[in-house]
């Protein structure tokens, strides 16, 4: 008797990131985005409902039946995922990462004064996904039938991927240049789906670009078909 449906994924464990992470200008202000999280925190609640053994890395802490770890920057984030990566089966990264961080961290408030304007220089924060990549060995598409993963080629990296024009030209672009197995994309521009919504519509393109389409749905049941995609 095989494994039932909702235990699909036991004996695996996974890594996903959720939220938009936080780059300080000084002790009370910081730059950041809008995700709301809610994708990731989706996704590992369906994995832990699946069976597997879950950690989510997010920007603010969120309860569940899965190990939690709380960040805050960019480098603060990649240090917890490269920590951890070689233990996974896969790494989902959820996350919305802030691409630039502030230069110049001022450790005392920056006082307004009698400026008009405040200029803050900006350096590029590390492409987490994009060197997770590179340190894996690519897996091959499709999967090994039935296996989900291969012992000599973990963990899956899993992408995603939010734009507001020509989704899925720019998520094949991403794929090719970032590395990893799979691009989860979604439009940004719809205010019924993305950012803060509950639910969502997005594009599964693997590296071959195969794409699979999942109509809009709840977060909770897009996290589902997502993972099974990934382990079908």
């Amino acid at each position: 008797m095989g494994i039932p449906a909702q235990q699909k994924l036991l004996g695996k464990k996974i890594l996903i990131t959720a939220g938009g992470t936080r780059e300080k200008i000084d002790p009370v202000r910081y730059i950041t985005n809008n995700s709301s999280g809610k994708m990731g925190i989706a996704l590992a609640n369906a994995s832990a409902k699946m069976g597997a053994d879950v950690t989510l890395v997010s920007t603010f802490a969120v309860e569940g039946n899965f190990k939690n770890i709380i960040t805050d920057t960019a480098k603060d984030m990649e240090k917890v995922v490269k920590a951890n990566l070689f233990e996974q089966d896969c790494v989902i990264m959820a996350a919305a990462v802030s691409d630039y961080r502030v230069k110049n961290y001022s450790e005392q408030k920056i006082k307004k004064g009698e400026n008009e304007g405040l200029t803050l220089e900006l350096v590029k924060n590390p492409d987490i996904l994009m060197e997770i990549s590179a340190m894996t060995t690519p897996h091959p598409n499709p999967l090994p039938k039935g296996e989900g993963d291969c012992d000599l080629c973990k963990p899956i990296i899993v992408g995603f991927c939010a734009e507001s024009e020509n989704l899925l030209e720019n998520a094949k672009t991403k794929i090719k240049n970032k590395g990893c197995d799979y691009i989860v994309a979604n439009d940004i521009s719809r205010k019924d789906i993305g950012f803060n919504s509950d639910e969502n519509e997005v594009y599964i393109i693997d590296k071959n670009l195969n794409i699979n389409h999942i109509e809009k749905d709840s977060k909770e049941n897009i996290a589902f078909k997502i993972l099974e995609n990934i382990f079908e």
